[in-house]
């Protein structure tokens, strides 16, 4: 492995850092694109102004950073106008705007029980503002059936919402047949895909997806701080913020067009300038190649876990589509112990515990305990994966023989 990561475009030159096998892409991506880490630096030293509030060429050049970034944003996710892709600091602030700025008291929502805490939380928040809402339970596969959303739909559902694909188990949920029963019944759809967008196909427009919140430090290679939401032509939504957007000034009021009706204040300029390079690199290499290169690999990792005896995989095997999010447990050990010997002995990073969602854990039967994640990304390879299967095997080998370790 080398020392850094190479010049942007080429996932197999851009090894991680230190020698290390790099498994928690579900939680960030790591390392990022040369080209990411120069665009912040150039955006920084060349449009260091703030982007509408002045006339003068830095702010003119900050402008066009945050325009940029909003065209290749709409561009990945199939947008029809730019103007519908709204800035964040994360999913979570996305999900956030979109739940308490679509619904409120007398309304109901439906949902999933693989749905992370930045779905649970505020729903189960406006549920004791007078929010209805119904929980709609999948198996242990994680794949949310169609006719039970049909079912749960009352004549006050207001917005359904669901993850695109679950970051604990990776299962991607039929979002296109969701969105097709959502338009029937008059009923919002909101996604969340911070687990897809960058390494799973997205076409808001051909799909008939209202809403869809998506974070830019995962699969879209760009740094921490960054996400959005999209909001199709039509649907409203309550701004949770009111302030400066540099547009109408003349006004004390919020102005009602977007994207400044959902973006108040100064924007992160340095943090979308990373975002738009590292969806550049994305788009250069193609969605659809690198899904293909991640779902070779995560079979590998899959099929090479539950090979190994005392190992438990959990999520669906056969035909049903899966990002690559791969949780399991040693048999008998503390998924804790397992990620620690994993780091500090084989240098595996990768995430334990309940990964912000209880409810999926609860649904695949790993609660309150949790499980050990691994989640490959753009840099990884199939001696990455090799690697991690071994250490595995090893670690499995000495907990049958009633090894020394640290186990329980």
């Amino acid at each position: 492995m080398t020392s850094g990561p190479s010049a942007a475009g080429s996932a197999a030159d851009n090894r991680p850092y230190g020698g290390l096998v790099y498994l928690d892409n579900a939680a960030t991506s790591w390392p990022k694109p040369q080209a990411v880490e120069a665009a912040m630096l150039r955006a920084m030293r060349e449009a260091g102004g703030n982007p509408g509030r002045s006339g003068h060429r830095l702010s003119i050049e900050a402008a066009r950073v945050v325009f940029d970034a909003r065209e290749v944003v709409a561009r990945l996710i199939g947008a029809s106008d730019s103007r519908q892709v709204i800035f964040t600091a994360n999913a979570t602030a996305a999900l956030n705007l979109a739940i308490a700025g679509v619904l409120k008291s007398g309304d109901h929502a439906v949902t999933t029980s693989m749905e992370h805490n930045s779905v649970a939380r505020p729903l189960r928040h406006l549920e004791s503002q007078g929010v209805g809402l119904t929980v709609v339970e999948t198996g242990p596969e994680g794949r949310v059936d169609l006719d039970a959303v049909a079912r749960a739909i009352r004549p006050n559902t207001r917005l359904v919402v669901m993850t695109h694909a679950s970051n604990v188990i990776g299962t991607v949920q039929p979002v296109e047949e969701v969105a097709r029963l959502c338009r029937e019944r008059g009923v919002l759809l909101l996604v969340d895909a911070a687990q897809t967008a960058g390494c799973y196909p997205i076409d808001v427009n051909a799909w008939g997806v209202d809403l869809l919140a998506f974070t830019g430090h995962k699969a879209l290679l760009g740094p921490t701080g960054t996400g959005g939401l999209y909001v199709r032509e039509g649907v409203a939504v309550r701004p949770l913020e009111r302030g400066g957007t540099g547009s109408r000034s003349e006004l004390d009021v919020q102005p009602e067009f977007l994207p400044d009706q959902l973006e108040s204040g100064t924007p992160n300029v340095i943090g979308l300038a990373g975002l738009a390079a590292g969806v550049g690199v994305v788009l250069n290499e193609g969605v659809e190649a690198i899904r293909r290169r991640e779902d070779e690999l995560a079979r590998r990792l899959r099929d090479g876990l539950r090979a190994i005896d005392g190992v438990t995989v959990y999520g669906p095997g056969g035909d049903i589509p899966q990002v690559g999010v791969i949780s399991f447990n040693l048999n008998g050990v503390d998924p804790s112990n397992v990620g620690h010997l994993l780091d500090v002995e084989y240098g595996v990073l990768c995430r334990v515990g309940l990964d912000c969602a209880p409810w999926a854990h609860r649904t695949i039967g790993t609660y309150p305990r949790g499980a050990v994640r691994l989640s490959l990304g753009f840099n990884n390879t199939a001696a990455d994966v090799d690697h991690v299967l071994g250490a595995v095997a090893e670690m499995a080998a000495e907990a049958r023989r009633g090894g020394k370790r640290p186990w329980r």
